[in-house]
């Protein structure tokens, strides 16, 4: 009997058709989650006309669906640990989907929000184990790169929702928006058929054969008879405890963590929220307003492509610091009157700092952690950065209730940026050298090939 390290063999695999299965898999489902996140930015004009809501009771509402996310990222990361990623996966999607079709039948902002607390369970479950499930099969040359590039689902579903809305909201009203999240509904067959399970998960539950198996897709180079016993040198047993998070020298780096996802989330919401009806207030039509939202999530799609390729071949904390420091500048400048095709630019940028450093931070995170923890450690960052999620809509209401200029709304909404970019530089300085130092700060991941 001979004994394999399960880690060394997918770090060290070739990029397979198995790869891209995963990555496509999983960038489909954050295109319906990136949907229902954007779905209340492109109806809130609408929403707050028909219903009479004032700007603080719209960023109330708007928060119902965060809160739900920061309670799902809570409850689904540490209980994929012990029921298995794909499980976990499969019923964040179906929680979310059936959740915001029914907030299409919704007759007051009491029966909406329910919906939309019960929909963010779902999408805030989906994120921590997406992420994790990706970072366990993916090589480690192109680690980064395939969470980026599954995470720019998430962006192509706020572009989907955003175009969507520009379409229907005129034609069939803001309920038909919400009606059609059921539609993806007809794919979990092939998600429950196709989408891999944690080889960690099945070591754990003894599973040799199943876990042989699903290596030899990784890696069909290797041998891997029945007399191979599989191991991994980091795994523990079902139930990781939170703590578990801050042994090991991971304190400062969980901490700084949680310090950039809470300011991260707060930038995307805030903008996502608040964006179309901020440009309607200044002028702009409703059409106008959503083609904004558009170029938003057009952005971090690009950001996120291309700060995965960067994190591949330069230390990805970096590559953070950047995006942080270059969108503090693109929001601060936002509320300044500009010609419209320098607009849509510093609009692009944000997306791509916003929404697609958000992307990195979860890469980040998850190569931060050990497998064994990783989706507790996703789970927790991801609950945490959902407090700063929640307050992003409410601090667009209050900014808008106050009436203050344009500019100010913008400055605000920069400032989180500033935080982050502190914190993240705090996080490089304090592991550079470091024994315990994960190898994404300490030294860039090999090209990608």
């Amino acid at each position: 009997m001979t004994t394999l390290d399960v880690n060394q063999v997918i770090d060290n695999a070739r990029f397979t058709r198995f790869h891209w299965m995963v990555t496509l898999l999983c960038g489909m489902l954050l295109v319906f989650d990136g949907y229902d996140l954007f779905i209340y930015g492109a109806v809130l004009p609408v929403l707050m006309k028909e219903w009479s809501l004032s700007p603080v009771q719209a960023g109330a509402l708007g928060s119902y669906a965060l809160f739900g996310m920061m309670f799902g990222a809570f409850i689904f990361g540490p209980l994929a640990d012990r029921i298995g990623r794909k499980k976990g996966v499969a019923i964040s999607f179906v929680l979310f989907s059936i959740a915001t079709f029914m907030s299409g039948f919704a007759t007051s902002p009491t029966e909406f929000g329910i919906f939309r607390f019960i929909a963010g369970l779902g999408c805030g479950g989906l994120m921590p184990n997406a992420v994790a499930l990706i970072n366990e099969y993916a090589p480690r040359r192109a680690r980064s790169t395939l969470v980026a590039l599954m995470f720019s689902g998430y962006s192509l579903g706020g572009v989907l929702c955003a175009g969507l809305g520009i379409y229907m909201l005129p034609r069939f009203g803001w309920q038909a928006m919400f009606l059609a999240a059921a539609l993806p509904l007809v794919l979990l067959p092939l998600i429950v058929w196709k989408l891999p399970e944690s080889v960690g998960f099945l070591l754990r539950q003894g599973q040799q054969a199943k876990a042989r198996q699903m290596l030899s897709q990784v890696a069909p180079d290797v041998a891997l008879g029945s007399e191979v016993q599989l191991l991994q040198t980091d795994a523990k047993g079902a139930g990781v405890p939170m703590l578990d998070l801050f042994l090991k020298g991971r304190a400062i780096g969980t901490f700084m963590i949680w310090l950039s996802f809470f300011c991260c989330l707060l930038m995307v919401y805030a903008l996502g929220s608040w964006l179309p009806k901020l440009m309607a207030t200044a002028g702009y039509s409703l059409g106008s307003s959503l083609s904004f939202l558009l170029m938003l999530n057009f952005g971090g799609v690009v950001g996120a492509i291309a700060g995965g390729w960067l994190g591949d071949r330069f230390s990805l904390p970096k590559v953070v610091l950047a995006f942080f420091a270059l969108g503090t500048v693109a929001i601060a400048l936002l509320g300044f009157n500009s010609p419209m095709p320098v607009l849509y630019l510093l609009i692009a940028i944000a997306g791509a700092t916003t929404i697609g450093t958000q992307i990195l931070l979860y890469a980040n995170t998850a190569q931060f952690y050990p497998q064994a923890i990783r989706s507790t450690g996703l789970g927790w960052a991801s609950g945490v950065g959902r407090t700063g999620a929640i307050v992003g809509p409410l601090l667009g209401g209050w900014l808008m209730a106050a009436a203050l200029p344009l500019q100010m709304n913008f400055l605000v909404f920069a400032v989180p940026g500033l935080v982050a970019a502190l914190a993240i530089g705090f996080f490089i300085l304090y592991y550079r050298g470091k024994q315990e130092a994960p190898q994404v700060v300490v030294a860039a991941v090999r090209p990608a090939v």
